[in-house]
């Protein structure tokens, strides 16, 4: 022990438990602060970025790997300036350089690799590095070699491409929102092709690995009542789940994710939020199908599953003053997963050999094994419904008798090496689990989780609160770091949760002074969408947007959310209004992938309860778009125009494609085209100048379209094209205008085919390519 400690680095001074997991390594760690990048700066040294969790098996495996090893330690010493981030209490930092990992490998996970320029920008990203060449990844010293001579060697060439990287993440996470409207349409569209994707054979969406879809089952549980058919994917899904070895048997609680498409073999960590999403889908399951056993006539297994879920963090994962820690690690004694599984011996020596036989037969616990020749208890197999008819027991009543089985051997199991916890609070993760605790005391009535839901409440506001705003995270009595929209999001809806099944003022009260707070200090009056960080937090190399579901909901669905249970609780139009704007601006992006958006349709769902109507983008019926094709049949070789007319309603304008001020958005048409084709020359209309309905002197002119503009690209058929008909899609970017005011950013598209068929070269200028040629000025398309 005296020899694993012989050094330690600046990490020992953390509140984090994964960046103390680090303190005794030979890496010169330090923490991310002024100190690190100003000596970056000051020895004009790169940075490795290390971002992962504690309970995170890949990042435990490149610790031992690679920053426990003396030689490459020394050389991330020498040549680089190392820092480590823990994901949980730096979303922002994970947010901004796994999009620039998923940009340069097309895919993300932890560890995370990156490494920047002294002034932060990334040039270089990856996930997880073996210590030599492996499996088709490059060995960590290898490219440590390369990284380092690149940055002395060709640093104008490393300097370009992180400049380059950073434009895409800018695009990427920071740019304006269209907006469009919101209708009932919009979430039963969404949901026809989220549905389109089930597994008929497991349940869940898409194959391995296979990660909970809590949200997306509470959307279909949403529109079950118009939507009888989603009854069965529902119910397969959640029978999938909760017999699988996903599904802690023994002790409660669900592990991350199943590796296989069965549900069987998980990766064995246990986070907060995966058991609120699922706590909360439980209780609502056994609420909704208790009494239609024709559709779930296993419906109690879903209570059973959902108490021993809030059971479990209580019993494990709950600090005596109320807080909720936030995760448990996937291995311990070295290996993932050695805790949670069994063989027979061992079952019978706890059990007896009769109990011990029979609980084995039930949770499929054999001498071969079913992960690295021990077991993970299932019920996949069935074998508990087996064993009934054996008992003459209803499948509810054996598992009654079941229970306490499965009590001793969770008693036998706290005997073993537990996996790491990471008793780290963190005020987001506690709003989701008040959620779960608040819907628990209103489908069980149990007094325990209402008392829970509150404990936890008061905890945040209290230990997690700093002159009335919220802090990140919490542990060993020190609170810190400012707290992030998921933050306030997650909080607020929490409250006004416990508000709704306890009827106390306080939560009430708390919960509409964090939506508020969360106002004041994150929305953007540009996008209409909040900002992940406060106004006032450090500067970054910039500012995301969540709008999309990730392990969690995004934050901005949750905003929306408690932007309409605000609305609700006071009549208030700034709160409908707010929520209107935002789900309109992600209005696109739920239609074009709503798997990824399933919490913002549950909020489109909720918003439409109450306003059937729905939402009207303001001014978008004022713009309409018509396509042209100077000719729809070409041969190989030909060039020909495509493009779109744009009729502009008399009283409003466009701004043009040059408008004059940096701060106004131009007119943009992007053209995606099949491969094939060439994209040659781009031409705009010549805006015209506007100084407003009065124009009064010395006022300033910008630059504008009105009436009717075509706006078109000019497009070449490679040679050796073969024939057939090509789709084009045209998408048109535009901010419209009236004479009062800008309204957001909207966005029109448009397909257009062309065919193309055998023949010679030849030159096409219809009337209508002469007439956009003649319309604007050329640019590059």
């Amino acid at each position: 022990m005296a020899e694993a400690h012989a050094r330690t680095n600046r990490l020992a001074g953390s509140t984090s438990p994964y960046l103390l997991q680090h303190q005794h390594n030979p890496v010169d760690w330090h923490s991310w602060g002024d100190e690190a990048i100003g000596r970056a700066r000051e020895e004009e040294k790169p940075i490795f970025l290390s971002i992962g969790y504690s309970a995170c098996h890949w990042c435990h495996v490149m610790e031992r790997e690679s920053f426990e090893n003396e030689a490459i330690a020394a050389r991330l010493n020498r040549d680089f300036v190392s820092i480590k981030v823990d994901r949980e209490e730096r979303p922002d930092l994970d947010e901004i350089y796994m999009t620039a990992t998923q940009l340069m490998t097309g895919s993300g996970g932890w560890p995370m690799s990156v490494f920047l320029t002294p002034d932060l920008k990334p040039f270089f990203a990856g996930t997880y590095y073996p210590p030599e060449d492996r499996w088709g990844r490059p060995g960590f010293p290898a490219l440590l070699e390369a990284l380092a001579q690149a940055w002395n060697e060709r640093r104008p060439e490393v300097l370009e491409q992180a400049d380059h990287l950073c434009h895409e993440i800018e695009r990427v996470t920071g740019s304006a929102f269209t907006q469009a409207p919101v209708q009932p349409s919009l979430v039963e569209d969404a949901l026809r092709r989220i549905v389109s994707q089930f597994d008929e054979e497991y349940g869940g969406f898409g194959g391995a690995p296979k990660f909970p879809p809590s949200l997306r089952l509470e959307l279909m549980f949403r529109k079950l009542d118009q939507r009888p058919d989603l009854g069965p994917m529902i119910v397969r899904t959640l029978d999938g789940m909760a017999r699988g070895g996903m599904y802690d048997q023994i002790g409660g609680g669900f592990h991350r994710y199943s590796v296989d498409e069965a549900w069987l073999v998980p990766h064995f960590e246990k986070m907060l939020y995966d058991n609120a999403l699922l706590a909360r889908l439980y209780a609502l399951a056994y609420d909704r199908l208790r009494d239609v056993p024709e559709l779930a006539p296993d419906a109690w297994h879903y209570g059973r599953v959902a108490r021993e879920t809030l059971d479990y963090v209580l019993r494990e994962m709950t600090h005596r003053e109320g807080g909720i820690y936030s995760a448990t690690d996937a291995d311990s004694e070295g290996e993932e997963g050695r805790f949670f599984v069994w063989d027979p011996e061992e079952v019978k020596s706890v059990l007896g050999d009769a109990d011990g036989g029979l609980f084995c037969r039930v949770y499929d616990i054999t001498p071969r094994g079913n992960f690295e020749g021990r077991s993970i208890p299932n019920l996949i197999q069935g074998g508990l419904w087996t064993c009934v008819e054996e008992q003459g027991l209803s499948p509810e009543a054996m598992d009654e008798g079941l229970q306490p089985l499965r009590v001793s051997l969770r008693h036998q199991r706290g005997l073993r090496v537990p996996p790491l916890l990471d008793d780290k609070i963190l005020t987001g993760w506690n709003g989701l689990m008040i959620r779960a605790f608040a819907e628990g005391y209103r489908v069980f009535g149990e007094e325990r989780y209402q008392q829970a839901a509150e404990r936890a409440a008061g905890f945040c506001l209290t230990q997690l609160s700093s002159d009335g705003r919220l802090l990140r995270s919490f542990r060993n009595g020190k609170a810190h770091l400012n707290a992030y929209l998921e933050d306030y999001s997650y909080l607020a809806l929490g409250l006004l949760d416990l508000h709704a099944v306890t009827g106390e003022d306080r939560w009430r009260s708390e919960g509409l002074r964090l939506v508020d707070l969360m106002d004041e200090l994150f929305f953007d009056e540009v996008s209409g969408s909040y900002f992940f960080t406060s106004h006032d937090h450090e500067s970054l190399i910039t500012r995301v947007r969540a709008l999309q579901d990730g392990a969690t909901p995004s934050p901005n669905s949750a905003a929306a959310l408690a932007l309409i249970r605000a609305a609700s609780l006071t009549g208030a139009d700034r709160y409908r209004l707010r929520a209107a704007r935002l789900l309109s601006v992600a209005a696109p992006q739920m239609a074009q992938h709503p798997a990824a958006f399933a919490n913002m349709l549950i909020a489109a769902d909720e918003f439409l309860e109450a306003h059937p109507n729905g939402i009207a983008v303001p001014g978008a019926d004022a713009v309409e778009v018509e396509p042209f094709i100077s000719r729809t049949a070409v041969t190989p070789g030909e060039s020909f125009w495509i493009g779109l007319r744009v009729n502009i309603r008399k009283g409003y304008h466009l701004n043009s494609n040059e408008p004059a001020h940096d701060d106004m958005i131009p007119t943009r048409l992007v053209v995606d085209s099949p491969d094939g084709f060439e994209l040659i020359t781009g031409s705009y209309p010549v805006g015209e100048a506007y100084a407003g309905p009065n124009e009064e002197p010395g006022a300033t002119a910008i630059s504008v379209y009105r009436g009717t503009v075509l706006i078109g690209v000019e497009a070449q058929v490679e040679a050796d094209l073969s024939s057939g008909t090509y789709p084009f899609t045209l998408t048109l970017n535009v901010q419209l205008c009236d004479d009062q005011q800008c309204y957001a950013p909207l966005e029109a598209r448009a397909t257009v085919q062309v065919t193309i068929a055998a023949g010679g070269r030849e030159q096409h200028r219809s009337e209508v390519a002469q007439l956009v040629r003649q319309a604007g000025s050329e640019s590059d398309g």
